[in-house]
Protein backbone atom coordinates (compact mmCIF):
# COMPACT_ATOMS: atom_id res chain seq x y z
CA UNK A 1 0.00 0.00 0.00
CA UNK A 2 1.40 3.36 -1.02
CA UNK A 3 1.86 6.00 1.70
CA UNK A 4 -0.55 8.95 1.65
CA UNK A 5 0.48 11.81 -0.60
CA UNK A 6 1.90 14.62 1.55
CA UNK A 7 1.07 18.26 1.12
CA UNK A 8 3.82 20.44 -0.31
CA UNK A 9 4.33 22.01 3.12
CA UNK A 10 4.70 18.60 4.75
CA UNK A 11 7.19 17.46 2.12
CA UNK A 12 9.24 20.64 2.39
CA UNK A 13 9.31 20.36 6.18
CA UNK A 14 10.47 16.75 5.98
CA UNK A 15 13.22 17.58 3.49
CA UNK A 16 14.21 20.56 5.60
CA UNK A 17 14.81 18.26 8.56
CA UNK A 18 16.49 15.58 6.46
CA UNK A 19 19.06 17.66 4.56
CA UNK A 20 20.82 19.68 7.27
CA UNK A 21 19.79 17.66 10.33
CA UNK A 22 20.05 14.10 8.99
CA UNK A 23 16.54 13.10 10.11
CA UNK A 24 15.46 10.58 7.48
CA UNK A 25 12.45 8.84 8.97
CA UNK A 26 9.78 11.37 8.00
CA UNK A 27 11.04 12.00 4.47
CA UNK A 28 11.79 8.31 3.81
CA UNK A 29 8.14 7.43 4.27
CA UNK A 30 7.31 9.38 1.09
CA UNK A 31 10.16 8.21 -1.12
CA UNK A 32 9.69 5.32 -3.55
CA UNK A 33 12.80 3.12 -3.40
CA UNK A 34 12.71 2.01 -7.05
CA UNK A 35 15.93 0.01 -6.74
CA UNK A 36 17.70 2.38 -4.33
CA UNK A 37 17.10 2.59 -0.61
CA UNK A 38 15.29 5.77 0.48
CA UNK A 39 18.05 6.62 2.95
CA UNK A 40 20.67 6.40 0.21
CA UNK A 41 18.57 8.64 -2.03
CA UNK A 42 18.38 11.23 0.75
CA UNK A 43 22.14 10.93 1.30
CA UNK A 44 22.70 11.92 -2.32
CA UNK A 45 20.58 15.04 -1.83
CA UNK A 46 22.27 15.74 1.51
CA UNK A 47 25.76 15.50 0.02
CA UNK A 48 24.75 17.77 -2.85
CA UNK A 49 23.15 20.21 -0.41
CA UNK A 50 26.27 20.36 1.77
CA UNK A 51 28.58 20.55 -1.24
CA UNK A 52 26.74 23.44 -2.87
CA UNK A 53 26.62 25.44 0.36
CA UNK A 54 30.25 24.64 1.12
CA UNK A 55 31.21 25.96 -2.31
CA UNK A 56 29.16 29.11 -1.74
CA UNK A 57 31.03 29.72 1.53
CA UNK A 58 34.40 29.07 -0.08
CA UNK A 59 33.66 31.59 -2.83
CA UNK A 60 32.49 34.20 -0.31
CA UNK A 61 35.43 33.65 2.07
CA UNK A 62 38.51 32.90 -0.06
CA UNK A 63 41.02 34.42 2.40
CA UNK A 64 39.56 32.42 5.29
CA UNK A 65 39.84 29.30 3.11
CA UNK A 66 43.51 30.00 2.46
CA UNK A 67 44.28 30.83 6.08
CA UNK A 68 42.92 27.60 7.56
CA UNK A 69 43.38 25.24 4.60
CA UNK A 70 40.79 23.21 2.68
CA UNK A 71 40.33 20.42 5.24
CA UNK A 72 39.68 22.76 8.18
CA UNK A 73 37.46 24.97 6.07
CA UNK A 74 35.41 22.04 4.81
CA UNK A 75 34.91 20.79 8.36
CA UNK A 76 33.94 24.23 9.67
CA UNK A 77 31.62 24.81 6.72
CA UNK A 78 29.92 21.46 7.36
CA UNK A 79 29.27 22.38 10.99
CA UNK A 80 27.98 25.80 9.98
CA UNK A 81 25.65 24.41 7.30
CA UNK A 82 24.14 22.01 9.85
CA UNK A 83 23.52 24.85 12.30
CA UNK A 84 22.53 27.62 9.91
CA UNK A 85 20.93 26.36 6.67
CA UNK A 86 19.97 29.02 4.09
CA UNK A 87 16.73 30.92 4.49
CA UNK A 88 16.26 31.62 0.79
CA UNK A 89 17.43 30.34 -2.57
CA UNK A 90 19.85 33.19 -3.35
CA UNK A 91 23.21 31.75 -2.37
CA UNK A 92 24.96 35.13 -2.68
CA UNK A 93 23.20 35.99 0.59
CA UNK A 94 24.36 32.85 2.38
CA UNK A 95 27.12 33.22 4.94
CA UNK A 96 26.24 36.38 6.89
CA UNK A 97 26.46 34.45 10.18
CA UNK A 98 29.70 32.63 9.29
CA UNK A 99 32.08 35.21 10.87
CA UNK A 100 30.31 35.01 14.24
CA UNK A 101 30.29 31.23 13.94
CA UNK A 102 34.07 31.21 13.43
CA UNK A 103 34.52 33.51 16.42
CA UNK A 104 32.72 30.94 18.62
CA UNK A 105 34.42 27.90 17.08
CA UNK A 106 36.93 26.52 19.63
CA UNK A 107 39.10 24.97 16.91
CA UNK A 108 39.68 28.44 15.41
CA UNK A 109 40.86 30.05 18.63
CA UNK A 110 44.51 29.82 17.57
CA UNK A 111 43.82 32.33 14.77
CA UNK A 112 42.34 35.26 16.73
CA UNK A 113 41.88 37.45 13.66
CA UNK A 114 40.06 34.80 11.61
CA UNK A 115 36.56 36.07 12.41
CA UNK A 116 37.54 39.62 11.50
CA UNK A 117 38.94 38.42 8.17
CA UNK A 118 35.59 36.73 7.57
CA UNK A 119 33.74 39.93 8.51
CA UNK A 120 35.72 41.92 5.96
CA UNK A 121 35.17 39.27 3.30
CA UNK A 122 31.43 39.29 3.95
CA UNK A 123 31.28 43.06 3.50
CA UNK A 124 33.29 42.68 0.30
CA UNK A 125 30.80 40.02 -0.82
CA UNK A 126 27.88 42.39 -0.13
CA UNK A 127 29.61 45.18 -2.05
CA UNK A 128 30.37 42.83 -4.94
CA UNK A 129 26.73 41.78 -5.32
CA UNK A 130 25.11 45.12 -4.49
CA UNK A 131 22.80 46.57 -7.16
CA UNK A 132 24.19 49.01 -9.68
CA UNK A 133 23.38 52.67 -9.19
CA UNK A 134 24.85 55.84 -10.66
CA UNK A 135 26.95 57.85 -8.21
CA UNK A 136 25.70 61.24 -7.10
CA UNK A 137 26.39 63.82 -9.79
CA UNK A 138 28.33 66.63 -8.16
CA UNK A 139 26.42 69.15 -10.29
CA UNK A 140 23.29 68.27 -8.28
CA UNK A 141 25.07 69.25 -5.10
CA UNK A 142 26.38 72.43 -6.70
CA UNK A 143 22.81 73.38 -7.54
CA UNK A 144 21.99 73.16 -3.82
CA UNK A 145 24.73 75.57 -2.74
CA UNK A 146 22.14 77.91 -1.20
CA UNK A 147 20.61 75.16 0.92
CA UNK A 148 21.69 75.00 4.56
CA UNK A 149 23.82 71.92 5.34
CA UNK A 150 21.34 71.04 8.09
CA UNK A 151 18.79 70.36 5.34
CA UNK A 152 21.00 68.07 3.24
CA UNK A 153 20.68 64.35 3.72
CA UNK A 154 22.93 61.99 1.74
CA UNK A 155 22.21 58.44 0.64
CA UNK A 156 25.21 56.10 0.47
CA UNK A 157 25.83 54.11 -2.68
CA UNK A 158 24.51 50.53 -2.34
CA UNK A 159 28.00 49.19 -3.17
CA UNK A 160 29.63 50.80 -0.11
CA UNK A 161 30.07 49.28 3.35
CA UNK A 162 31.75 50.39 6.58
CA UNK A 163 33.47 48.02 8.98
CA UNK A 164 35.46 48.31 12.20
CA UNK A 165 37.82 45.47 13.10
CA UNK A 166 40.05 44.79 16.10
CA UNK A 167 42.99 43.67 13.95
CA UNK A 168 44.71 45.14 10.83
CA UNK A 169 42.49 42.98 8.67
CA UNK A 170 42.95 44.96 5.48
CA UNK A 171 46.68 44.17 5.45
CA UNK A 172 46.11 40.51 6.36
CA UNK A 173 43.35 40.11 3.77
CA UNK A 174 45.49 41.49 0.94
CA UNK A 175 48.56 39.51 1.98
CA UNK A 176 46.61 36.24 2.12
CA UNK A 177 44.88 36.71 -1.24
CA UNK A 178 48.14 37.80 -2.88
CA UNK A 179 49.99 34.93 -1.17
CA UNK A 180 52.52 37.47 0.06
CA UNK A 181 54.33 35.68 2.89
CA UNK A 182 56.66 38.64 3.45
CA UNK A 183 53.71 40.98 4.04
CA UNK A 184 52.12 38.48 6.42
CA UNK A 185 55.37 38.16 8.36
CA UNK A 186 55.42 41.91 9.01
CA UNK A 187 51.80 42.16 10.24
CA UNK A 188 51.55 43.64 13.71
CA UNK A 189 48.35 42.38 15.30
CA UNK A 190 48.57 45.12 17.92
CA UNK A 191 48.19 47.74 15.17
CA UNK A 192 44.39 47.56 15.34
CA UNK A 193 41.66 48.50 15.60
CA UNK A 194 41.10 49.69 12.04
CA UNK A 195 38.18 51.54 10.48
CA UNK A 196 37.50 50.46 6.91
CA UNK A 197 35.39 51.43 3.90
CA UNK A 198 34.74 48.82 1.19
CA UNK A 199 33.65 50.18 -2.16
CA UNK A 200 33.00 48.70 -5.60
CA UNK A 201 34.63 50.66 -8.40
CA UNK A 202 34.89 50.10 -12.15
CA UNK A 203 38.22 48.37 -11.60
CA UNK A 204 37.08 46.12 -8.75
CA UNK A 205 36.65 46.17 -4.98
CA UNK A 206 38.64 48.69 -2.98
CA UNK A 207 39.12 48.57 0.78
CA UNK A 208 40.24 51.90 2.24
CA UNK A 209 41.42 52.55 5.77
CA UNK A 210 39.84 55.66 7.30
CA UNK A 211 40.78 57.66 10.34
CA UNK A 212 38.71 57.04 13.45
CA UNK A 213 36.96 60.43 13.36
CA UNK A 214 36.52 60.24 9.59
CA UNK A 215 34.93 56.79 9.91
CA UNK A 216 32.52 57.81 12.67
CA UNK A 217 31.48 60.94 10.78
CA UNK A 218 30.97 58.86 7.62
CA UNK A 219 28.90 56.30 9.53
CA UNK A 220 26.69 59.06 10.91
CA UNK A 221 26.33 60.64 7.46
CA UNK A 222 25.50 57.27 5.85
CA UNK A 223 22.92 56.56 8.56
CA UNK A 224 20.71 59.37 7.21
CA UNK A 225 21.76 62.24 9.45
CA UNK A 226 22.15 65.63 7.86
CA UNK A 227 25.63 67.03 7.34
CA UNK A 228 25.33 69.12 10.51
CA UNK A 229 23.66 66.27 12.35
CA UNK A 230 26.51 63.90 11.47
CA UNK A 231 29.03 66.52 12.52
CA UNK A 232 27.32 67.01 15.87
CA UNK A 233 27.10 63.26 16.39
CA UNK A 234 30.70 62.58 15.30
CA UNK A 235 32.90 65.72 15.35
CA UNK A 236 35.41 65.75 12.50
CA UNK A 237 37.83 68.59 11.84
CA UNK A 238 37.95 68.01 8.07
CA UNK A 239 34.32 67.00 7.49
CA UNK A 240 34.05 69.00 4.26
CA UNK A 241 37.13 67.23 2.88
CA UNK A 242 35.70 63.86 3.90
CA UNK A 243 32.44 64.64 2.11
CA UNK A 244 34.31 65.79 -1.00
CA UNK A 245 36.38 62.60 -0.97
CA UNK A 246 33.29 60.41 -0.78
CA UNK A 247 31.76 62.34 -3.65
CA UNK A 248 34.90 61.90 -5.74
CA UNK A 249 35.02 58.17 -4.99
CA UNK A 250 31.37 57.72 -5.96
CA UNK A 251 30.39 56.58 -2.45
CA UNK A 252 27.20 58.65 -2.44
CA UNK A 253 24.15 57.90 -4.57
CA UNK A 254 21.68 60.68 -3.79
CA UNK A 255 21.03 63.84 -1.82
CA UNK A 256 17.71 65.14 -0.58
CA UNK A 257 16.60 68.42 0.94
CA UNK A 258 14.57 68.34 4.14
CA UNK A 259 12.38 71.38 4.84
CA UNK A 260 13.99 73.73 7.35
CA UNK A 261 11.38 73.02 10.06
CA UNK A 262 12.05 69.29 9.82
CA UNK A 263 15.79 69.90 9.67
CA UNK A 264 15.59 71.76 12.98
CA UNK A 265 13.64 68.87 14.46
CA UNK A 266 16.23 66.38 13.14
CA UNK A 267 18.98 68.45 14.69
CA UNK A 268 17.23 68.35 18.07
CA UNK A 269 16.83 64.59 17.90
CA UNK A 270 20.39 64.07 16.61
CA UNK A 271 21.92 65.65 19.69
Amino acid sequence: MNPPVPTLRELQHAMRRSLPEGVNEEASAWIVADGLDAGKRLSIYRNTFAGVLGTALRLAFPAVHQLVGPDFFEGAAGLFVAQAPPRNAWLDEYGAEFPDFLERLPQAASVPYLADVARLEWQVNLVLHAPDAPPLDISRLAALSNVAPAQLHFEPHPAVRLLRCEFPIDVIWRAVLERDDCAMATVNLAEGPVWLLAHRTQSGIEVKRLGKREWHFTAALFSGKSFFGALEDAPCDDAHTVLATHLARGCLADVSVVPSALANEFRRTDT
